[in-house]
């Protein structure tokens, strides 16, 4: 751990001595950069309120499908007559943000671009395609297969009772799967971060292989809505799938590779 601080301590010593902006004109931009995206995503928020229906009722249809499955009712309820309009506000700022979220890591690359050196501006395109791409795979796997998967389960699990499902408990759970699950599969672009800046290198994620295990499978436990093992394997699979990858991802990227591709290319 100690070894892991000390080389992040230097790759932010390293490009703080790069030639740029001073800490004024870096508070500067990052207040512009705030403001845009505080813009994007008020926009975005307004944008999907004219969908709130429709996405509430994309939400809906696993459950929905899953009751009926079980011959059981399909009208979810409400305690208080606020919860209504506070979940499509919820679920409407949430779709806002993954609208806006391109716009988003655009400003976001903007604000730390001046800090990395010109050959690692090229990854800008890379990045934000695949951290979009990666977080739709993640939030299309748990809504495709895990929740549904679940449902079933606990469904079944509790056929001995009627369910009352209420609407903002019903939200919480299905973000919590399918939002958990976006984030976790974002786990190669971390490493490349953190490889890009030589803080983490493959021989260290290969070293640590067996911890990386056991954290994944806490964080499964966590995230997963089910307590049986199946259903947490079914998460965590991906997950390691996603850190093997994440081994060649920082291979690739980490700096001691690109300069021996850089010295075999001038030779």
């Amino acid at each position: 751990m100690t070894d892991l601080v000390d080389r992040a301590r230097a790759a932010v010593t390293e490009r703080a001595e790069l030639p740029g902006m001073s800490l004024l004109d870096h508070l500067q931009e990052l207040r512009r950069r705030i403001i845009h995206i505080a813009i994007y995503l008020i926009a975005a928020f307004f944008l999907c309120w004219g969908f709130h229906e429709r996405i509430y009722g994309f939400m809906e249809r696993p459950v929905k499908f899953a009751l009926a499955q079980h011959h059981l009712s399909t009208q979810l309820n409400y305690l208080n007559p606020m919860d209504p309009f506070n979940m499509y506000l919820k679920i409407t700022f949430l779709a806002g943000c993954v609208l806006a979220c391109p716009f988003v890591l655009y400003e976001v690359w903007l604000f730390i671009s001046p800090g990395l050196y010109q050959n690692e501006k090229r990854y800008v395109v890379p990045f934000m395609t695949a951290t979009i791409l990666l977080f739709l795979a993640g939030a299309f796997f748990g809504y495709r297969w895990v929740y549904p998967g679940s449902l079933d389960f606990l469904l079944s699990f509790n056929k001995d009772f009627h369910p009352v499902i209420e609407i903002n408990e019903y939200t919480d759970l299905f973000l919590t799967v399918i939002l958990g699950l976006g984030v976790t599969f974002e786990l190669p672009i971390l490493v490349m971060f953190l490889s890009l800046f030589g803080i983490v290198s493959p021989k260290f994620l290969w070293k640590n292989f067996r911890y990386a295990i056991l954290i994944i499978f806490i964080i499964a436990a966590i995230i997963t809505p089910t307590p049986d093992v199946l259903t947490m394997c079914v998460f965590a699979t991906p997950m390691l799938t996603l850190y093997v990858i994440s081994i060649g991802v920082s291979w690739f990227v980490h700096p001691a590779q690109r300069k021996k591709r850089s010295a075999k290319a001038a030779s």
